[in-house]
């Protein structure tokens, strides 16, 4: 038996290399991976540009601590900032970390400002925002606080959608709102970008700040560098994580001078955050994402696995319900238990990622190409006629 901590319900499957769309096992069976780790491997597996960066950095420094200077953390932060509404940037390890600075930094943001009492976070059913004491409370999931005591105080939830709800849930106390652009974990649940535009107006006439978790969103997934950019608005806080790293833990969280005014020396830190390594391979990610035509080809990817999901959903109406979702992050409503489908997936060796609310999540490489969009529905179309004969039988209809 492992001595692994066993918080994970893990296929019984390992891998052993990867290229681009497909991963590979020791025995040389070759599945296609319309997971991507969950949105992290932006790139495809081992994309060369990203692992010569990472293999060049590896043989100069790998870690040196935030006590001093790190160049290529620097460039990085320059380049977010520039092709973004943020002025400055603070590295962690992953998306947890990320929105945990945001909280934090919302809530000295106002304390900074003499107005400590304002520390209470608005944030939306369905949410999930990490796996931290203070993002589990803040994604209020029962499920994810069982067990873990009294859940960390200020955070407010509201349905989501649901403007007037969040106008009400507005105090003296009221620090921030934090809301992904497309919720991924709770069922790759729309936001209509009026509703964000609403979030912001709002903000701005109470004096509270805009936080967007952007950990999956971002980094292109939506056929934008970022999703909140389809609604033509921007936050004041933004966590971003997964694609940003292609597959090495980088997490950053964005923000306006004046919103971050509180980070002074000493206030926050991380000791991995922003190492040489991480930075080479975010920069390399930038280079391909920010070339010409690239999230274009993404949009056009997610368009052609779009169109074909919605006549398999024609085609197997018992078993998919409806498709939702932005560029390559598309998720199929189920109509049979989301797993049945998953594993059906499986055993066509296409990977898949479940979701809430029923959902299987479809998050390829944003490197997709034409010919993996259309294998992928092949087996697709194959799963879903197994799953709709065996639930034909079980019901004997």
């Amino acid at each position: 038996m492992s001595a692994v901590i066993p918080t994970y319900a893990r296929a019984d499957l390992a891998f052993v290399r990867g290229e681009g769309a497909y991963l590979e096992t020791a025995e040389g069976e070759k599945y296609l991976d319309f997971g991507a780790g969950v949105a992290v491997v932006s790139l495809g597996h081992c994309h060369p540009a990203l692992v010569a960066a990472l293999t060049e950095q590896a043989g100069k420094l790998w870690h040196t601590s935030n006590l001093y200077h790190i160049p290529g953390q620097e460039r990085l932060a320059d380049r977010l900032a520039d092709v973004t509404f943020a002025d400055q940037v603070f590295f962690a390890n992953s998306g947890a970390e990320a929105m945990e600075c945001a909280i934090k930094m919302a809530r000295k943001y106002h304390a900074t400002n003499g107005n400590g009492e304002r520390y209470r976070i608005i944030t939306f059913e369905g949410a999930f925002h990490g796996r931290t004491l203070a993002t589990i409370a803040a994604g209020g999931q029962s499920k994810h606080l069982e067990g873990f005591g009294p859940a960390v105080d200020g955070f407010d939830q509201v349905p989501l959608n649901d403007l007037d709800a969040v106008r009400a849930a507005i105090t003296d106390e009221t620090a921030a709102i934090a809301i992904e652009p497309l919720l991924g974990e709770g069922g790759i649940l729309t936001v209509p970008w009026k509703f964000i535009r609403d979030l912001r107006t709002l903000a701005d006439e109470h004096g509270i700040l805009l936080i967007f978790d952007e950990v999956q969103t971002g980094i292109g997934r939506t056929g934008k560098l970022f999703a909140h950019e389809w609604s033509g608005v921007t936050p004041d806080i933004m966590g971003v994580a997964k694609g940003i790293g292609g597959g090495f833990p980088v997490g950053a969280c964005l923000a306006t001078k004046e919103a971050a005014v509180g980070l002074t020396a000493g206030t926050h830190g991380s000791t991995f955050g922003g190492n040489p390594l991480a930075m080479a391979v975010g920069n390399a990610v930038l280079d391909v994402v920010l070339a010409p035509g690239f999230l274009d080809h993404v949009s056009d990817m997610g368009t052609k696995l779009k169109q074909k999901l919605a006549g398999i959903c024609d085609t197997y109406p018992t078993v998919i319900e409806t498709i939702r979702g932005e560029g390559l992050m598309l998720g199929l409503r189920c109509k049979v238990p989301s797993q049945k489908l998953i594993d059906a997936l499986f055993e066509e060796r296409l990977l898949t990622v479940p979701a809430g609310d029923n959902v299987v999540r479809m998050l390829p490489p944003l490197t997709v190409e034409p010919e993996h969009v259309d294998l992928a529905c092949e087996r697709l179309e194959t799963a879903c006629g197994r799953v709709s004969s065996s639930a034909k039988e079980q019901t004997g209809v």
